[in-house]
């Protein structure tokens, strides 16, 4: 899982049943090799969980609801529960079409100055590497600059395949996305009252530097993938919102912005489209 700064990656999003992803696997087979977090699991999957961090009126949200092209979310990410086991601080950007993320492992012990918006201390850094501290630094001014704090905790199952002895190339699969509200600095995996996001549909991704590869580009076509918007955090916001356990609540404009995004692409799989609750019709 490396650190600091990846190259340009474009990234492409779909919904898909749970019916057809052993044979989408099958094609993704000869071409990539199974992550080896998942080789051990009888799911091949292993656990993720971010928690997502956005200013008092969800300016993070709202950017990608209003479909900026140029904008950027803020979260840590971590694995397991042990105390000895590093957080992951994460800036995840989208420059037009491209996709850039800056990331850098930091010790447990080193939260509570993340949470003052200080930089923690260079001995909590897993790995000290000037690239590391510049994520480090960045991620700290972000913070900052939006005041921002934990909104949401966000959690799946992926299985990942990837070029072998490189990143260039990956397809994940991530199943049973669950959200629930998160105002702390929590990085215990378990959720209170989870929301399910996308129901029991699977959020196939292909991440790639350069060019698509022709055998990604007949993966989509043989199989009638249609690309879509995915936002974990996004869509699971407006999830919780929907069922009245957000506080604050979004902001009225989110989901006028949220009807134009849907017009332009699909948001969930085909009838699922997110609907405006019963409070915030006029």
């Amino acid at each position: 899982m490396a650190d600091a700064l990846q190259t340009q990656r474009l990234e492409l999003k779909y919904i898909v049943p749970e019916t057809v992803i052993e044979r989408v696997r099958d094609f993704v087979r000869p071409h990539l090799v199974l992550d080896s977090f998942g080789q051990s699991q009888p799911d091949l999957s292993y656990s993720v969980h971010s928690l997502y961090l956005d200013s008092r009126d969800y300016a993070l949200h709202q950017s990608t609801i209003n479909g900026d092209r140029n904008r950027y979310k803020l979260r840590i990410r971590f694995y397991e529960n042990r105390p000895g086991s590093p957080i992951f601080l994460e800036i995840k950007r989208r420059e037009d079409n491209a996709i850039y993320k800056e990331r850098c492992a930091v010790a447990r012990a080193g939260i509570d100055d993340v949470a003052s918006g200080r930089l923690p201390m260079r001995e909590h850094l897993v790995d000290p590497t000037p690239d590391n501290e510049r994520a480090l630094l960045n991620f700290t001014k972000l913070v900052n600059s939006l005041h921002a704090g934990p909104v949401a905790h966000v959690s799946y199952r992926r299985e990942a395949w990837s070029t072998p002895d490189s990143n260039r190339c990956r397809v994940t699969f991530d199943r049973n996305v669950m959200t629930s509200p998160e105002t702390t600095y929590c990085f215990d995996p378990g959720h209170h009252d989870p929301v399910s996001v996308f129901g029991s549909a699977v959020v196939l991704e292909l991440k790639f530097t350069g060019r698509f590869p022709g055998w990604m580009s007949d993966m989509v076509r043989i199989f009638g993938l249609r690309q879509c918007s995915a936002a974990k955090y996004v869509d699971g916001l407006v999830r919780m919102e929907e069922l009245r356990i957000l506080d604050p609540i979004l902001p009225d404009a989110s989901f006028a912005a949220l009807e134009r995004r849907a017009a332009r692409q699909l948001i969930r799989a085909p009838g699922l489209m997110p609907h405006r609750p019963a409070a915030a019709t006029s």
